[in-house]
């Protein structure tokens, strides 16, 4: 394949999907070199300055990766971001990544006003909150906030959670089964405090995550996560438009 001409698609963007093309098609693997900007200008008849657009394009969508002074390398594929009511390690064990946890924070603290009312109790309310980071195969994924009622959960603090799924625990130890909730993911800068814990540059994109779990209509947890947005995307299904008569 080469750039069309008569293609209203400007060329950079052109090479983006022949490029991508080329890497499945040659069977590139994560962290196999590409060619170099000067290989394509000279393979594709375009300009360093067109190709070096491309390569950009393609790093800031989190597909491609550089080292200074060696070259441009196939970066690992993003994981999609589940949109149904599943804990991290149970996400993550079902795209064959091993799941783990890091405690950062855990105590008990008196509910805020707005942490109150997005768990439906008064505020001053005690509740656990509890921080983690989260990781697949090691590699720093998440970081997760989560605050749920004290009195719904005695005994949490005696947990270990550092290695265990909190909704495993919910169910097994304290007989609450999450069966519904709510979410709003939107895009966020990553602060100093995450950026070192997720270990990106400050000021990272990130994707940041409110979820709301309840169980039997009562609202169990209030969790506020903070993902990498170069390890994530969101993938949904849109059902069929409903047409009118």
């Amino acid at each position: 394949m080469s750039i069309d001409a008569s293609n209203p698609l400007p060329k950079y963007v052109q090479l983006r999907d022949l490029l991508l093309d080329w890497i499945t098609s040659a069977g590139l693997g994560v962290d196999d070199m590409v060619p170099s900007e000067r290989e394509l200008s000279t393979t594709y008849g375009l300009s360093r300055m067109t190709v070096r657009q491309t390569i950009d394009l393609l790093v800031a969508e989190g597909r491609l990766y550089r080292v200074p002074g060696k070259g441009t390398f196939v970066a690992r594929p993003k994981i999609e971001m589940s949109l149904v009511l599943a804990s991290f390690s149970e996400d993550m064990r079902a795209r064959g990544f091993e799941p783990g946890a890091r405690e950062l924070i855990r105590q008990v603290i008196p509910a805020s006003g707005h942490t109150a009312r997005m768990l439906d109790i008064a505020p001053g309310t005690l509740v656990h909150h509890i921080e983690r980071m989260r990781t697949a195969d090691d590699e720093p994924m998440a970081v997760e906030r989560s605050n749920i009622p004290a009195a719904m959960v005695p005994g949490l603090e005696d947990h270990d959670l550092a290695e265990r799924s909190l909704y495993e625990v919910l169910e097994n130890e304290f007989d609450i089964l999450l069966d519904s909730g709510e979410q709003t993911i939107e895009a966020g800068i990553c602060d100093s405090a995450d950026s070192r814990l997720l270990g990106l540059p400050a000021g990272s994109p990130v994707l940041v995550m409110q979820r709301r779990s309840f169980a039997k209509g009562q609202c169990v947890e209030l969790a506020l996560s903070t993902y990498r947005a170069d390890r994530y995307q969101l993938h949904s299904r849109l059902d069929p438009r409903q047409h009118g008569d």
